[in-house]
């Protein structure tokens, strides 16, 4: 299993929590980049939270991509480079690896201890797949392995992650990953659309309260991390559709004034004051097909479930001249 898989460690992590939290608690409206929710611990909470009924996205992506596999396959061909950023479980590919036959896979992670068990659990269920675990932040760069072989490329991006980013980061974003497929290269990507107020504020408030530790995990991490002396049950979760901007958002909401210390830095906080951990925006097909135009790609297929909560898309990308 030694030969099997291989680890590429960019070391992503600690200094750019630190300058994150440094710049995002200076500014006027605090903010803390999503990408920081995924420690092993944060990891493990999506993941419970993906098995929540509130949470439909998982289960709608898991049903479209086991009743779409034949088809997709039929359209990418087999055989391909198979790249994942930000890859957790890999739950999801796993629907795919049989019918796809990729040569290498290629996953993704911001968290190195998550990204190794995930790995070596995928390597003991497919003994044929050859795995390049890759840690590095994939929001500001996606190198793909000099080892792997040469040929054609797949980019999988399931869960609407795309909806993180504001349009002009999307659009930034779908251009590297352009960069990153080269030639024949394509991206099959899951984006959530556009629906009601109280199915979406649903979805991100469960009754269970995991998305609520998992955004309250964030606090936990910058106390342990860093050494502050931040005190996380000063916070509450709140997160709610923002329907003039299309997004969902979440914040952490002080619930007294207070301040703490970090390295010599001081940052106060008012009751009621809001540190914004994530945006989620959603996109009616349309408005994403030409978000994907406007980045160098062009649709092949999509694909949008029978009750119009999900949508997937094909996409290849544009040879440049």
């Amino acid at each position: 299993m030694t030969e099997q898989v291989t680890f590429h460690d960019h070391k992503p992590a600690a200094s750019s929590l630190y300058d994150a939290v440094v710049n995002g608690l200076s500014r006027v409206d605090k903010s803390i980049p999503p990408k920081f929710f995924y420690d092993k611990r944060g990891s493990e909470l999506f993941e419970r939270i993906c098995e929540q009924p509130e949470y439909y996205l998982p289960s709608v992506e898991r049903r479209m991509l086991s009743q779409l596999t034949q088809e997709i396959a039929a359209l990418t061909g087999r055989g391909r480079i198979l790249i994942e950023p930000g890859a957790g479980s890999a739950a999801k590919v796993r629907l795919l690896l049989d019918e796809l036959r990729p040569v290498a896979f290629v996953p993704m992670d911001i968290s190195f201890d998550y990204l190794k068990s995930s790995a070596m659990d995928l390597a003991r269920e497919y003994p044929w797949l050859k795995i390049h675990a890759t840690c590095v932040d994939y929001t500001h760069s996606m190198p793909v392995p000099e080892e792997i072989p040469d040929g054609p490329r797949l980019l999988f991006f399931p869960g609407s992650s795309l909806g993180n980013f504001d349009r002009d980061e999307a659009g930034a974003f779908l251009r590297m990953v352009h960069g990153a497929l080269g030639d024949d290269g394509m991206l099959l990507i899951g984006v959530d659309t556009k629906k009601s107020e109280s199915l979406l504020n649903a979805a991100y408030n469960d009754a269970a309260g995991l998305t609520a530790k998992f955004n309250l995990n964030l606090l936990h991490r910058v106390r342990q991390e860093l050494n502050a002396d931040l005190d996380p049950d000063l916070f509450e979760h709140r997160a709610f559709y923002n329907t003039e901007a299309g997004r969902i958002e979440m914040h952490l909401v002080s619930t007294h004034r207070h301040r703490f210390r970090l390295n010599g830095h001081s940052f106060e906080f008012e009751a009621g004051e809001r540190l914004h951990t994530e945006n989620s925006y959603k996109y009616v097909p349309q408005e994403f097909i030409d978000l994907a135009s406007e980045s160098g790609f062009s649709e092949l297929r999509h694909w949008v479930d029978d009750g119009g909560l999900f949508a997937i898309y094909l996409l290849t990308a544009d040879r440049r001249g």
